[in-house]
């Protein structure tokens, strides 16, 4: 089951790509319910069932929540040093007397950024099997934060692979690999069975991530070019949408 709802993540990861090459001023809107849906489950559901599973307190702090504002420090700390890395090619590669004009781009800062990319579907995969074996609804849950927020991996991880100078095949490579990735990730859960507070555990730290990809990527990103009040009612849906869900789940 759950590598069949991984091919939705898989299916949704090109989908966003081939928007890449033909994005309209709808995107904002379409970002705008990937972030809501993902702060949904996040807060509604996935949270609530992390605590359950490894609510065993660490020094006065369930372990769940030591991990899930830890999943969000290692978001944050992943782009930060991309982000270094990114500038400094940036400076070097700037000619001298160049001032702040910006000079050629590296292609392998593209490919860096989109190999991230790609690490981080992979583990989304292994999220999705991981809360199978935890129950159905939540696995089904935890698949819809996965497949909403895909959209924008497949359209980041293409966009970036090229706009830093590598050609076409290379990004469409890369697209093409982020894609794979969720399926790989959910198939490798097959055989392994993972213990409760172990699953309470890793659903707590990839909460953390996912929050800050929300929260930090995605939906500045939404209202960055269109700070639309559309925009925001489709963050509010994606959320309502969501508490929808897990009250009918109980």
């Amino acid at each position: 089951m759950a590598v069949f709802v991984a091919l939705g993540a898989f299916l949704m990861t090109l989908f966003g790509g081939w928007t890449a090459q033909r994005v309209t001023d709808r995107r904002h809107l379409v970002l705008g319910l990937a972030g809501g849906l993902m702060l949904g489950v996040v807060g509604l559901d996935l949270l609530p069932e992390a605590l359950e599973a490894a609510g065993r307190p660490v020094f006065g702090v369930p372990q769940a929540l030591l991990l899930f504002v830890g999943g969000f420090l290692v978001a944050h700390m992943v782009e930060r040093l991309l982000a270094a890395r990114q500038s400094a090619h940036g400076a070097a590669d700037r000619p001298a007397g160049a001032g702040g004009a910006a000079g050629a781009k590296a292609p392998q800062m593209g490919l860096t950024a989109a190999a991230a990319m790609v690490g981080h579907s992979l583990m989304d995969g292994i999220a999705i099997g991981a809360a199978f074996q935890v129950g159905e609804g939540m696995g089904l849950t935890v698949a819809l934060a996965v497949i909403a927020h895909d959209f924008a991996d497949g359209f980041n991880t293409y966009t970036l692979t090229a706009a830093y100078g590598n050609t076409r095949g290379k990004a469409v490579a890369m697209l093409l690999a982020d894609a794979c990735a969720p399926v790989v990730g959910a198939a490798s859960t097959l055989f392994v069975t993972i213990p409760v507070e172990a699953l309470g555990s890793y659903l707590g730290f990839f909460g953390g991530a996912l929050l800050y990809l929300a929260a930090a990527e995605i939906l500045p990103e939404a209202h960055h070019t269109h700070p639309a009040r559309s925009t925001l009612l489709c963050t509010a849906a994606g959320a309502g949408f969501i508490w929808l869900v897990v009250g009918i789940a109980q």
